[in-house]
């Protein structure tokens, strides 16, 4: 392995893969406007058009100064597009034109610019994603505060919040990136001279942002970005070509996280060597399968990620190598570690991890960390809830048991082969205590097979060359079966430690995942944590804050056992934990009287809630506090996806109440107005002329307000009988029904009605399914009516009844133009109606359903389907019910 070439970093390559055929990106980068990035763009670009590239300036912001307008010189200038909003024309770059015109580099100002409504990006830096993917070099200028994750940090520094944002990753992906600086003195001067702003606006920004230290602050920001993205230049390349570090061209810090009690310690120390060296700080813990389970490092590393550090996991076997690797695939130059406490043998050796360093980690400065003064001895696990001084009487018990199977073949079975039955206690001993017990098993069997069965018997000497082979040989075996063995022994208990944590996240998740709603998520978060900690406990969820109040209410939720309720000493750690996101109370730093204890549910989007441990002054061993750990994390991403999903179904059903409400609106604007301005007209017009009309024209209008009082009488029955169904109101009266009658006699009447036939095809009268006879014909009135509404005033409507297996079907078509194939899923919502021509026919929207409400009360199933002719019209509802 150490003779293994070195190879190139496949991530590095990737990232060169993917720069390969997009343009190039340089950012001309300042701590604040006025620094001279654009000039100092335009300056290159005139050297590089003398040079013959063709350069385009796509769009220079000169804010009114003569001699930024002077510096472009003669720079082909893009036409800029015209963009109407609210009555006035807006100026913006053209991108079309500057993807049709495709020069070898695009000038574009002020890359956070946000364009005007109705461009096709919102942002300017969206427009250069695209030129870029289009293969063209953009150059650009940007200052610093308009970084996103600097936003906050700018805001409490200049006070003032920039809203002109550009994502960190652009200028990460950025091929090239130029400083431009110059001391904040010199700035201030050129604001006075007025070379940069107006002179009233100078005089507001020297009062405000452009005070001095506001300019060194931003100034700082500047370099260290500026200097982050060299050194992140400097490892991509170390990466690509596999060159192993370090290079000494900026200080890194790394600390190795192990799972003992001075891991705290050496985080602490290494964030402060970190900060004394202005360096970035990384946090590594290796795992190796070979090591027995210890103590769980998570809460370390989320100490470290707290303190500013990345944090980094790794599984070798090989510690020292492992170590060196990731330092030198990020190029650390300075190593953190504990001088922890290694065994007798690994000091006689040296085969301690920082002796290994220092051996091997001649490039790097290595820090040795003290154990802190109070840090208790590390005690090896126990094994299946025996304490320690059981194992050596286990290994004591099991050399005896060999011993006294010994004696009892002891006139069988040769003194030499007799060795061989003290094996098994050595194996033993080693694989379920230890390789030290297992050597101690292996002296007791060596002492007790010569003093009791080699001769001469009852005394440790050896008499011939062969039992002195033999002894040796045996010893040999026996210490070698103890060391192997006794590793693995460690790894099957690392396994298995491992496995059953698996376990446990998978049970975490499944139980978690089958919760119904958030009462059922929160009440079986409760009982896991209970049962993990064998202690009452409950699940607290927050509140919105009140008005003046900062931090949210922690109000509880669920608890097990369902009287488990924290009092107000309690909810006041409660509080504090919300307010601050730590654990607060029983046997933490913060209220440690409480009789509650409150861990933080924390996802990426902040604090879920609270789960709170009534744990007494006994804290969860080990193996419990790592899996409230497991549960926390799971118990939060599930908590927060709850209430994503109610969320979710809020907005659905604000959107779906919204959509109804235009509806009902609509209908009632349209369908309630219709028949009233024609029942007023014929009442207004027999008041003032009836006198004067002849019979007839007086039998019309009468006839008029008739029909039009039947149909708004038809409008209210059906939102009566919608509210019955929505309601579950409808309660069919069953009773054997003859549906071939039943269509007769409701085709009949839609003829009547409509001055038109229906084609009918009874073929042989099925068996007489159980239905309620007004429910059907009102079904199938609905169904005749739109049928003959649709198809025209010289279509064709035809009704089916027949038998399909062992249900009893109708079928309604007509030759309509046909329902849209995006609508037909919609057909049967309340006051949906489809636009079948080029204009929506009369109607409320409710017969179809009304149809489906009332064919569902009686156990039957109704579907629609278009186009029902082959030349690709029509509409065909199939109705079907279970045959007797």
């Amino acid at each position: 392995m150490a003779d293994e070439p070195a190879r190139p970093d496949p991530d590095a390559l990737l990232a060169l893969a993917r720069r390969e055929g997009r343009g190039r990106l340089k950012v001309f980068l300042g701590a604040a406007p006025g620094v001279g990035k654009t000039m100092e763009m335009l300056a290159e670009a005139r050297r590089r058009l003398a040079g013959g590239t063709d350069v385009l300036a796509g769009i220079v912001e000169t804010h009114g100064r003569a001699e930024t307008q002077a510096a472009i010189g003669d720079l082909p200038v893009l036409p800029r597009a015209r963009i109407p909003y609210r009555g006035q024309a807006l100026e913006e770059f053209d991108l079309d034109a500057a993807l049709a015109r495709r020069p070898q580099v695009l000038l574009l100002d002020e890359l956070a610019h946000s364009n005007a409504p109705g461009s096709r990006h919102p942002k300017r830096w969206q427009d250069v994603e695209e030129l870029r993917a289009a293969g063209i070099e953009v150059w650009t200028t940007m200052n610093v505060q308009h970084l996103e994750s600097l936003s906050e940090a700018v805001a409490r520094i200049t006070g003032v919040r920039v809203t002109e944002t550009v994502p960190d990753r652009v200028l990460a992906e950025a091929d090239a990136v130029e400083l431009i600086d110059i001391p904040p003195a010199e700035l201030l001067e050129r604001m006075r001279q007025g070379r940069i702003y107006r002179p009233d606006q100078a005089t507001r920004a020297l009062q405000g942002f452009f005070r001095e230290g506001n300019l060194a602050a931003l100034r700082e920001m500047a370099l260290r970005r500026t200097a982050e993205r060299v050194d992140a230049d400097v490892t991509g390349y170390m990466r690509a070509n596999a060159i192993a570090g370090p290079w000494p061209a900026g200080d890194r810090v790394m600390a190795l996280v192990g799972a003992d009690a001075s891991a705290e310690t050496v985080v602490r120390e290494a964030r402060r060597v970190a900060d004394a060296l202005k360096a970035p700080l990384i946090a590594l813990h290796v795992e190796r399968p070979t090591a027995a389970p210890g103590a769980d490092p998570s809460a370390v590393l989320r100490l470290a990620e707290r303190l500013g550090a990345t944090t980094e996991t790794v599984v070798a076997p090989d510690l020292p190598a492992a170590i060196l690797r990731e330092a030198r695939a990020r190029n650390v130059t300075h190593l953190v570690i504990g001088r922890g406490r290694p065994g007798w043998w690994a000091r006689a050796t040296g085969r301690t991890l920082s002796a290994a360093l220092l051996r091997q980690a001649t490039d790097f400065t290595l820090h040795l960390v003290p154990e802190p003064a109070a840090a208790p001895r590390p005690l090896p696990p126990e094994h299946r809830g025996l304490p320690r001084w059981a194992d050596w009487l286990l290994t004591l018990a099991l050399v005896a048991a060999a011993t006294l199977v010994g004696l009892a073949f002891d006139d069988v079975v040769p003194e030499g082969a007799l060795g061989m039955v003290y094996l098994v206690p050595i194996v033993a001993a080693a694989v379920g205590f230890g390789p030290v017990q297992g050597a101690v098993a292996a002296a007791l069997s060596f002492l007790c097979w010569n003093f009791l069965f080699l001769p001469p018997r009852y005394s440790l000497t050896i008499a011939g060359p062969q039992d002195v082979v033999g002894v040796v040989v045996f010893a040999l075996v026996a210490l070698l079966l103890a060391g192997t063995t006794g590793r693995l022994g460690r790894s099957m208990r690392a396994a298995r430690a491992r496995l059953l944590g698996l376990r446990r996240l998978v049970e975490l998740s499944r139980q978690l995942g089958a919760a119904g709603d958030k009462g059922d998520l929160v009440q079986a978060i409760a009982g896991q944590a209970s049962r993990i900690a064998g202690a009452p406990a409950c699940v607290l969820l927050l509140l919105p804050p009140l008005p003046g109040e900062s931090a949210p209410e922690p109000v509880l939720r669920a608890s097990v056992p369902i009287d488990a309720e924290p009092d107000e000493a309690s909810m006041a750690a409660a509080r504090w934990a919300v307010a601050n996101g730590r654990a607060a109370g029983r046997g933490t730093d913060t209220l440690p009287s409480a009789a509650w204890q409150f861990r933080p549910m924390r996802t990426a989007g902040g604090l879920a809630g609270l789960v709170g441990l009534r744990i007494g002054d006994t804290p969860p061993h080990d193996e419990a506090d790592r899996a409230l750990d497991a549960l926390l994390d799971q118990a939060a991403i599930a908590v927060e996806r709850a209430e994503l999903m109610e969320e979710r179904a809020r907005g659905e059903a604000r959107a779906e109440t919204e959509a109804l409400r235009t509806a009902l609106l609509t209908s009632l604007g349209h369908d309630l107005r219709t028949p009233l301005t024609s029942i007023r007209g014929a009442i207004s017009t027999l008041r003032s002329s009836g006198h004067t009309l002849s019979e007839a024209t007086r039998a019309d209008l009468l006839a008029t307000a008739e029909e039009e009082t039947e149909r708004l009488s038809r409008w209210i029955a059906n939102i009566l009988d919608m509210v019955r169904i929505e309601n579950r109101q409808v309660e069919p009266r069953r009773e054997p029904v003859d549906v071939a009658e039943a269509v007769e006699t409701a085709a009949a009447r839609a003829a009547r009605t409509h001055g038109r036939q229906v084609a009918l095809d009874l073929g042989p009268r099925p068996t007489a399914p159980r239905l309620d006879p007004a429910l059907l014909d009102q079904v199938l009135t609905n169904l005749l009516d739109n049928a003959l509404k649709f198809s025209g005033p010289e279509g064709r409507v035809a009704a089916r009844v027949g038998r399909e297996g062992a249900e009893v079907v109708i079928a309604v078509e007509d030759d309509g133009p046909g329902i849209p194939g995006e609508d037909l899923h919609r057909v049967f919502d309340p006051f949906f109606r489809a636009t079948r021509t080029d204009r929506v026919a009369a109607g409320s929207g409710l017969g179809l359903a009304i149809c489906r409400g009332l064919v569902h009360a009686m156990g039957g199933r109704i579907a629609a389907e278009s186009p029902a002719m082959p030349d690709g019209r029509g509409t065909r509802m199939v109705v079907r019910f279970p045959g007797a």
